[in-house]
This record gives C-alpha cells, sequence and structure tokens, in this order.
C-alpha cells in the first residue's frame, strides 16, 4: 500500500475536553488531506462542559468525514487514544492534540513518512534536530528534555528516539493494535506506555515537528500528569512486574512514613507520650494523609469529593484497621524482642501495613480491582 492508493483510508484521532473554540479551525485545516486520502476526523469528546461535544456534531452535519465519541463517565488523554485507535476505521491512524499545537500539515509528512519507511510507528518529535519549538515555555521545554532523558534510560531499545512525550505519531493499526489494547488508561503519556508494552518489536522512527503556541483554551499539565509520568518510567524500570496502581500506592506510602516518623517525633517530644501511644497518633495520621493524596493522584479517576470524601476516609480507616493494628503490634513486637532501635521497628510495621491497605482500600474504598 502506498500513499498515492486511492482507497487508502486514513483515520486522525483528536482527543477533546473543553476545547471548543478549537475544533473547528482544525477540522478546516485537516479537510484538504481529502484530496489525498479516503479521511476520518475522530473527534474522542470527554463530556466537556463548553459545548465541545455539540461543536463537533454540528462540523459532522456539514462534512460526512467528522465522526464524534463522546464520553461520559471515563475520562482522561491516554483513555482517550486508546478508545479512539481502537474504534479507528482507518488503515493508518494518526494521533494529534486538538488545540493548534500540532500542524495539521504535519500529519501529511508523518503518513508520507511511515509508508515510505514501511515502519510500524512515526512519532513527531518536538526535539528532532529540524524541529522548532514555539508552544512551549522555557520551564516545560526544560522539565520535557529532563522527562525525555529518564524515559531513554527506561526503554533502552528505543534509544534512537528524541521525544517520548510526544503527542502526535501515525502508526499502522495491523501492528500496533496488539499492544494499544494493553496500554494502561490511568497512565497520561500514551506513547511513552506504547513504547514500553511494545519492548523494542515495533519498528518506529521519528519526523520533526513544528511546535506551535496553543490556540485556545488552557493547558492540560498539572501535578498529576508530572506524577503520572514518574509512575510510568518507574513501573518500567520495575519491568512492569509490579502493578502500576501499587507503583503509586508505594509512592505515596513513602510520603507517609515521612509524615508518620514526623508525627510520631512531635508526640513523644511535645506531648510526652510513650512509644505505643505515639505510634497510634502517628499510624492515624500518616493514614488520613496516604488517603487524600492517593484520591487526588492513584485513584484519580474514582476521586471522591465533597461528602463522599468524607465517608471514604471513615471507610478507608475502617478497613484499613487491621493494617494499623497489624503496624503497631508488630513494630511493639519488633521493638520489645528484636531491637530497641525504633527507626526499625517502625519500618517493619509499616511494610506490613502497606500490603493490607493497598488491598483493602483499593477494592472497598474506590472501587477498584
Amino acid at each position: 500500500m502506498t500513499e498515492h492508493d486511492p482507497m487508502l483510508r486514513l483515520t486522525v484521532v483528536l482527543p477533546t475536553f473543553n476545547e471548543c473554540s478549537n475544533v473547528e479551525p482544525i477540522v478546516e485545516e485537516l479537510l484538504p488531506l481529502r484530496d489525498r486520502f479516503d479521511l476520518e476526523l475522530l473527534f474522542v469528546d470527554d463530556d466537556s462542559s463548553d459545548g465541545t461535544a455539540e461543536r463537533v456534531r454540528m462540523l459532522a452535519h456539514r462534512h460526512g468525514c467528522v465522526r464524534l465519541i463522546r464520553r461520559v463517565g471515563r475520562f482522561g488523554l491516554s483513555s482517550a487514544i486508546k478508545e479512539g485507535i481502537l474504534d479507528a476505521t482507518g488503515d493508518v491512524v494518526v494521533v494529534m492534540d486538538s488545540d493548534g499545537q500540532h500542524e495539521p500539515a504535519s500529519v501529511a509528512h508523518a503518513v508520507s513518512a511511515l509508508l515510505d519507511s514501511g515502519g510500524d510507528l512515526m512519532v513527531g518529535s518536538r526535539f528532532h534536530p529540524a524541529a522548532t519549538i514555539m508552544g512551549l515555555s522555557e520551564r516545560r521545554e526544560r522539565n520535557s528534555t529532563w522527562a525525555n532523558a529518564v524515559a531513554r534510560f527506561s526503554l533502552p531499545r528505543y534509544r534512537h528516539l528524541t521525544d517520548y512525550m510526544s503527542g502526535f505519531f501515525a502508526l499502522r493499526p495491523e501492528r500496533c493494535l496488539p499492544y494499544v489494547r494493553q496500554v494502561d488508561v490511568n497512565g497520561f503519556k500514551f506513547l511513552y506506555e506504547l513504547l514500553a508494552l511494545s519492548h523494542g518489536h515495533l519498528a518506529v522512527a521519528e519526523v520533526p515537528l513544528s511546535f506551535q503556541p496553543r490556540s485556545a483554551g488552557e493547558s492540560k499539565l498539572n501535578l498529576a500528569v508530572i506524577w503520572d509520568l514518574g509512575v510510568s518510567i518507574l513501573h518500567t524500570l520495575l519491568l512492569r512486574m509490579v502493578p502500576r496502581r501499587a507503583v503509586s500506592f508505594a509512592l505515596v506510602g513513602a510520603t507517609g512514613i515521612g509524615i508518620h516518623l514526623l508525627v510520631f517525633a512531635c508526640s513523644q517530644d511535645l506531648l510526652g507520650l510513650g512509644f505505643e501511644q505515639a505510634q497510634v497518633v502517628a499510624v492515624v495520621s500518616a493514614g488520613c494523609s496516604n488517603y487524600l493524596i492517593n484520591n487526588v493522584l492513584t485513584f484519580r479517576s474514582q476521586q471522591l469529593s465533597g461528602i463522599a470524601l468524607v465517608f471514604g476516609l471513615i471507610r478507608f480507616l475502617l478497613v484499613t484497621s487491621l493494617g494499623m493494628a497489624a503496624n503497631v503490634g508488630v513494630s511493639s513486637a519488633f521493638y520489645r524482642q528484636v531491637t530497641p532501635q525504633p527507626l526499625l521497628a517502625l519500618l517493619a510495621g509499616i511494610a506490613v501495613d502497606f500490603v493490607w491497605k493497598y488491598a483493602a482500600s483499593s477494592r472497598f474504598v474506590w472501587n477498584t480491582p
């Protein structure tokens, strides 16, 4: 199959969330592709509140190549990309942002490069020697460079690439779908997850991007996105033997250790409590801290709010009370019978507590397997 085959069907997957001002301009810029391809423009909208889906529906009435998937009750960029690729009908699928930062002219370039190379995946790189970057602040460019350096270390079979975090790529579905199906949609950087899952079995190359300033709306980059990236890289470095969500839960637990040790020291030094009493206060404090952070980061797709957040905390404390009791019991026994070193005793109790908390809270608080 070549670029000049009149039957070549091209699907462009465009994830959207509150991008109402951007969808019409990007459709107008992509429509000329109909001269070269049997075109499908597939918008995957996360139930935007600004009228994005309604605007896409209007465009679909005007242009038969425009399709809409409106998602209710599920959200997230990786999830939207995965659903779009799986629903695409094209012989080649291109994924790009809907905010105007990816030039529509790059679509034809990426597809031509993919077909000419005979490869499986063509990545649009912001950091290719021939690329130009106008849509990243100095801080975001620096952070992206650092993130790519860490990603390169974790993906040794793809070290020839320069942009593992790109939101622009073209792929051949018949080769990539087995890996697309496996992508964990709780992550944010879909491309990184796809590369990690493929273990070097995909033929991947790059084309340079001209990365533009955002046309309208706000960037979706936030703490949760950065957290997801860190979890994804650590998950890969651990050879994906530990569930991704467990990795996130453990990282949150690491912050809980700091809270635990701080509250324990303050309870003894400032309140004059004994070891067991101070340990109880520290365990409960760390448990509350872990619950709140996990609600925002680890279980973001099932995030609780309002009164549900309060009831969730009560459930969390109840279902993890066995772990807390084991924490206190193991640490106290360790302190009395093994070593009088408080730090070692505390860590022994925390290790037992972690396993129970992860299993019980996943099932009974956030209702995930």
